[in-house]
């Protein structure tokens, strides 16, 4: 439990859809001891993951989601953006004003929530794949500036990785590029490094290897100096090194700038997003 937020061990935590990311979720607050499984409720439309979830982690399975809203402090949405609005709709008047309600759907403002649950505490946030191993990366937003309100978050999703929260949510949508579409860029990365090594003559589960280590490798040193990152570079690059090579040809073909591009193809689609769900 924690001590700092004296809110947090006494909270109910609903999470309406029980897919990967409620998972993760539950996860991390059971294993960390963040919550009692006894404090956790789960409703989803098929029984299977529901079932899977409640034996896995002892989190109680309601029969329907008003059965969960009644029971819940907090509700996580944590279903399929196309699903939220159908899922919410026909029991919108069960929420209260002091549920704070917590969408995980990607593209879903404050502004639609709002919509559907005018009386509760909206908050957004978009965590990513790594949330699965405990080191993901969440951003959050809060409709209301509330000191008591924004820790609650934090302490909820730190559980899975790092949680910030950002000022408005053009940030959260800048964060949604980076880091929650972010690690499949680096899976596109990481499946050139392979493909090369395998043309080189190492076999697959080799090159598999000898990638990912080298992408872990790098990002662990990363975290572990206070370094730039271009003073990190700099220390494995000798002039008309191999490394330099390398990172000339990088920069002749812009590459840079390709991935830039990806970054902003990435947000227009989030901007499109939005505006399906108003």
């Amino acid at each position: 439990m924690d001590p700092a937020n004296p809110l947090l061990p006494i909270v109910k935590v609903g999470f309406l859809g029980a897919g990967n990311l409620a998972t993760a979720l539950v996860r991390g607050l059971v294993e960390k001891k963040v919550l009692p499984p006894t404090h956790l409720f789960a409703s989803n439309r098929s029984s299977g993951k529901l079932i899977r979830l409640a034996h896995d982690f002892g989190v109680t399975a309601c029969s329907n989601n008003e059965e969960l809203v009644e029971k819940s402090d907090i509700v996580i949405l944590s279903m399929k953006p196309q699903d939220l609005v159908a899922a919410i709709e026909p029991i919108a008047q069960i929420f209260n004003e002091k549920q704070m309600v917590i969408s995980l759907a990607a593209g879903v403002t404050i502004k639609t929530l709002k919509k559907y649950l005018p009386q509760c505490r909206l908050v957004r946030a978009m965590p990513n794949t790594p949330t699965f191993i405990g080191r993901g990366v969440t951003g959050f937003y809060t409709q209301e500036k509330d000191k008591g309100a924004s820790r609650l978050v934090e302490d909820l999703f730190s559980t899975l990785g790092y949680a910030l929260e950002v000022t408005d949510e053009d940030l959260l949508d800048s964060m949604t590029v980076a880091c929650a579409a972010g690690p499949g860029f680096v899976f596109e990365l990481m499946m050139v490094w392979q493909d090369w090594l395998v043309e080189h003559g190492f076999d697959d589960v080799q090159a598999r290897k000898l990638t990912v280590e080298t992408f872990a490798g790098a990002a662990l040193l990363a975290a572990s100096s206070a370094a730039q990152l271009e003073e990190l570079q700099n220390k494995v690059t000798s002039k008309r090194g191999t490394t330099a090579a390398g990172l000339q040809s990088l920069r002749e073909y812009e590459v840079d700038r390709i991935l830039r591009i990806a970054f902003e193809k990435a947000a227009l689609r989030s901007k499109e997003m939005a505006k399906e769900f108003v």
